[in-house]
């Protein structure tokens, strides 16, 4: 009996890591904008906000909502393994190492990023 090549293809993780990617892509494409202009722009200068809008007590208060834990993580590990998978391919195509190592130093940063997020988001509270 013979097997064509495509029964005995290995699988891979690949989708997993366009998963993380496509949704990082999603969420900064609908909310980096509005993140850049409201802690970069309308905050720093103080218009076109509430009065404590971004106060401490206020971040303070959304960090310890576990609704808004689930949204720092999404958005801090999402924006950070889109970015991993944009400089592994950059790297990957200008030839920087081996796909391994490129791996390792992309994803890995992006992982760390991850538990450090969920490491800090516990230890804020409830």
């Amino acid at each position: 009996m013979t097997f064509s090549t495509r029964e005995i293809q290995k699988r891979s993780i690949s989708p997993i890591f366009w998963l993380l990617f496509g949704a990082g892509g999603m969420l900064s494409a609908l909310f980096g904008p509005a993140l850049i202009l409201i802690t970069g722009i309308l905050a720093p200068t103080g218009t076109g906000l509430p009065e404590n809008f971004l106060s401490y007590d206020a971040a303070l208060a959304f960090a310890r909502n576990p609704l808004g834990k689930l949204v720092l993580l999404a958005l801090i590990a999402l924006f950070f393994w889109h970015g991993a998978e944009r400089v592994f391919l950059t790297l990957k195509d200008m030839k920087a190492g081996s796909s391994l190592v490129l791996k390792l130093g992309t994803y890995g940063v992006a992982a760390l990023v991850s538990v450090a997020t969920i490491l800090l988001l516990l230890a804020i509270g409830f």
